[in-house]
């Protein structure tokens, strides 16, 4: 029999051919590879995989597909040749997967006529050069979705030059989860050509992975196809301020999170509108020709997302822009960068370069004339900003409160503040403080007499005495990351999403389980029946554990094991028997011992199930496994426990967690070892999430 090592996998198909003569398959099969590296459990066994630490090492311990990520054993018992054929649900990440059945590569037309065409004799190499271009121009794919209201197929841009280069190693990721060719490296090539492929995709998202400047690029070209409806666009912020992002929920900064979770917030976000603001700017009309200054004529952008400055912050930035321009490999950093701008904004302090701002502008906010005030404060920085969020997380709004006269900040209202600053009030941002507030308006038009530092969404210029007026542009849709997760089905799945499911629920001896777990077969031949539930389609399984209840509910307490279409539950009666007059529960049935030698909870905590180890202990002391070998010491124990999914953050009657423990038991290694594979647990509860 041919084994599965032996097997040579193809490519991964990214792509169908456009022949005519081949039928078109709607649905995507597995596409499987060797693995030397593989985390989770078999599919078919349910047991995990042994790794291999030796980088010498050549043996491959599992295969696994590529689209959905399901994995095997590398031997016969747990991969089937079957298996290498079967369609595939494109996994957890279904909805956002563009499948390789949608993207078609054109063949190009093939004729007498172009024959003869490229059999004549050119008459100049410019003429040459001109049909290489044109050549170019057309386009090799074609996108032929299939229109599903649970789709949301999305595209990735990535900055790899974004937050210390960062964007490499996110886009190799976002490769491996995803179709590569909905993956596009913003160093290569503009985002235009990749949104004019997928125009046409029905419920359309874009991750922008980069800085603030990424994402006002994609939003300038999604404003210049005009699609419609515009697609939103989430943040990954791998930028130096990420005030965006902040805003969004995102997050200041990308920290390793996993990229499949990311995944999900990007899928179940909520789409808000971002006011986006018009920057017209054109010659002082007030000052004759020769008097005009040298500076740039114009803004680096002509629209902002984010903010507009002048001022201060803007002659920070500047000076941080010349010098990275110069020595680019100084900056390959987001604390080195955020060092570079305390500096800078040190040495300006010093110096006093724009103590007298408030001298040489003119500022007129829906009519009303600011100058004479912005003059008696003598503001050195004013900002007009359209996010809450300013300078790396900050916000200089604040809460009104009181203030009848001024509204609570929003990007989606129509509505630009207005904000000045003194050096004493830049300052106070950083520990909570805020400017001063002196305008919410929809059109300014600000005057400036002389060359002033200034800086669109972190885009800094000096620009020479100019006339500037700000207006609303338009508004982009945005993804806002949501606070939770919701349950997410396999939308490819030739059953997925039904109305109702039928499950047998079955009940098995803890000896029969331990001997047959392995396979599902045999489990279901000796377990014994106890009835049929119906739940809905997307039901976890806390909630089939209600409905269980309701069935039988004196065999409740041991739900170990679901497959496709059962429920295998651990029956008590099978275990042990506890003596007359013992309520369930008592300490008693977790400390008895069988002819192994063994107890309920050894078991339990050998073969890994959680939910029976949870079951004992929340009737016992509330201590788990984990708490007694964490007290002990036992390090070994422990590793086993924590691998087989124990939870890290349960904690006992006196509140402590298994850290905790071992802390107390004068361990500081296995305390330590504790809190850092605390870090890498999924813990769905809302306050312990952490942001992108």
């Amino acid at each position: 029999m041919l084994s599965a090592c032996q097997i040579n996998f193809r490519c991964k198909p990214t792509f169908r051919e456009g022949s005519s003569r081949s039928p078109r398959e709607n649905f995507v099969r597995h596409h499987w590879v060797h693995r030397r590296r593989q985390e989770g459990k078999c599919k078919q066994c349910g047991k995990g995989f042994q790794q291999k630490f030796s980088f010498h090492s050549k043996e491959i311990v599992a295969i696994s597909c590529s689209w959905c990520k399901q994995a095997f054993h590398n031997k016969v018992t747990c991969f089937m040749l079957q298996h290498i054929e079967e369609p595939c649900s494109l996994g957890a990440h279904a909805a956002v997967i563009v499948p390789p059945t949608w993207i078609i590569k054109v063949k190009k037309p093939q004729n007498s006529l172009k024959n003869s065409t490229r059999r004549k004799k050119r008459t100049s190499f410019k003429r040459k050069a001109s049909k290489r271009g044109n050549e170019n121009k057309g386009r090799p794919f074609v996108i032929k979705p299939i229109s599903s209201p649970l789709m949301k197929p999305l595209l990735v841009f990535v900055n790899p030059k974004s937050g210390g280069n960062q964007g490499t190693k996110v886009l190799q990721m976002f490769m491996w989860y995803l179709n590569p060719r909905q993956v596009f490296d913003l160093s290569q090539e503009g985002p235009k050509d990749a949104l004019e492929l997928y125009r046409k995709m029905p419920n359309l998202r874009i991750l922008a992975c980069g800085g603030d400047g990424t994402v006002g690029w994609i939003l300038s070209i999604l404003d210049e196809l005009q699609l419609n409806p515009q697609p939103p666009v989430a943040v990954l912020p791998l930028g130096t301020g990420n005030d965006l992002a902040r805003t969004l929920n995102w997050g200041g900064g990308y920290t390793d999170e996993p990229v499949a979770k990311i995944l999900c917030h990007v899928e179940d976000g909520t789409i808000v509108q971002l006011d986006r603001w018009n920057l017209h700017v054109e010659r002082n009309p007030d000052l004759p020709q020769d008097e005009l200054e040298d500076g740039a004529r114009k803004l680096p952008l002509s629209v902002f997302n984010n903010y507009f400055s002048l001022g201060f912050d803007a002659h920070v930035t500047l000076e941080f822009h010349e010098s990275r321009e110069a020595n680019p490999e100084k900056f390959n950093s987001r604390f080195r960068n955020k060092m570079f701008y305390a500096g800078a904004a040190f040495s300006d302090f010093l110096q006093r370069s724009s103590r007298d701002l408030s001298k040489h502008v003119k500022v007129v906010c829906d009519g009303t004339d600011l100058t004479s005030k912005i003059q008696e404060l003598k503001f050195q920085c004013i900002v007009f900003l359209n996010i809450p969020r300013y300078c790396a997380g900050t916000m200089p709004w604040g809460n009104p409160g009181d203030h009848r006269e001024f509204e609570p900040q929003r990007h989606d209202d129509g509505y630009i503040e207005v904000i000045g600053f003194t050096m004493a009030s830049l300052a106070a941002l950083q520990v909570g403080g805020h400017g001063e507030r002196l305008h919410q308006c929809r059109e300014v038009t600000l005057l400036t007499y002389k060359s002033i530092p200034m800086q669109v969404d972190g885009e800094p210029c000096r620009l020479a005495p100019s006339l500037i007026r700000i207006s609303l542009r338009n508004q982009a849709n945005m993804v806002q990351k949501s606070k939770r997760r919701t349950s997410m089905p396999l939308l490819n799945d030739p059953h997925a999403i039904p109305e109702r499911l039928r499950i047998r629920v079955n009940r098995i001896g803890l000896q029969d389980y331990e001997g047959l777990h392995y396979d599902k077969e045999k489990l279901r031949e000796a377990s014994i029946p106890l009835g049929i539930i119906v739940v809905r389609g997307d039901c976890d399984l806390e909630t089939c554990r209600i409905y269980v209840d309701r069935l039988e509910e004196e065999h409740l307490h041991f739900v170990t094991e679901i497959s496709q279409d059962e429920i295998f539950i651990l029956d008590p009666e099978l275990v042990a028997t506890q003596p007359a007059g013992t309520p369930p529960g008592m300490p008693d049935l977790v400390v008895e011992q069988g002819p192994d030698h063994c107890s309920l909870l050894h078991h339990a905590a050998k073969t890994g199930h959680g939910e029976i180890v949870k079951y004992i202990l929340d009737h016992g002391k509330g201590e788990t496994a984990l708490h007694k070998a964490a007290c002990q010491r036992h390090r070994g124990i422990c590793q086993l426990l924590v691998e087989a999914g124990a939870s890290l953050r349960k904690t006992d009657s006196k509140g402590k967690t298994p850290r905790d423990r071992a802390q107390q038991a004068g361990d500081p290694d296995l305390a330590s070892y504790l809190e850092s594979r605390q870090n890498y647990q999924v813990v769905p509860h809302e306050d312990l999430e952490t942001a992108v």
